[in-house]
């Protein structure tokens, strides 16, 4: 009896451990940031290559970010004349939609782009809408022809070429996630991918114990 229950107990302890070993493994993997840098961006090659590999790591970044804000301060502002958290993810994902149509993609039917930046407040809305934004920004980048970067349209009363649209509408993406992150900072949330680079270090301490 007691020899049986021993290796139950060894075998329950046996599973807990793999059990955790592979919860943490899919916690790595859920964690890892994307890099298309390394892993290519398939579908699309030269400068809208470049592009698209920007966009990919500020999507990336954006939404994670979107996902670790705390769903009570999605109406966070830092003052009475600047967007909210809802609002700033918002107008991007409003961007998303309006600025890739000069390029081409027109956005889908339906969606209001003057009211989308105050639809709504709600977390899990307003992650999907975003999320839905960059999947029409990569879709609009891939349906590109190279042949049409350097086609020529009027732009803030000059000139401007859709290679440059492509520019701009990283840039101002960019612009945006710095504001998105300097928010984060000013209510306590670390962005996820700084998390991820902070547990690296950590592990690559050596115990002040093996030293002695």
């Amino acid at each position: 009896m007691r020899r049986t229950l021993k290796a139950f107990c060894s075998s329950l302890f046996g599973l807990s451990v793999v059990g955790l070993i592979l919860l943490a493994v899919g916690a790595n993997v859920v964690a890892a940031q994307v890099n298309p840098y390394k892993e290519g961006t398939p579908g699309v090659t030269g400068y809208r290559s470049e592009v698209m590999a920007e966009v990919m790591v500020q999507e990336d970044k954006l939404t994670r970010l979107a996902e670790a804000i705390p769903a009570d301060k999605y109406t966070w502002r830092p003052s009475s004349d600047s967007r909210s958290f809802a609002e700033v993810f918002l107008h991007i994902a409003a961007a998303n939609y309006n600025l890739y149509k000069l390029v081409g993609t027109p956005p889908p039917s339906g969606i209001d782009l003057k009211g989308i930046e105050k639809s709504t407040t709600d977390k899990a809305k307003v992650v999907a809408t975003l999320k839905d934004s960059f999947a029409h920004a990569k879709q609009a980048i891939r349906a590109m022809p190279d042949s049409d970067l350097d086609k020529s349209m009027d732009w803030f009363g000059g000139k401007n070429t859709e290679r440059g649209i492509l520019l701009f509408i990283v840039r101002h993406t960019a612009e945006h996630l710095g504001q998105s992150i300097a928010y984060a900072r000013m209510i306590g949330v670390v962005p996820p991918w700084t998390e991820d680079q902070q547990k690296k270090q950590s592990e690559k301490k050596p115990d002040s114990r093996e030293k002695q």
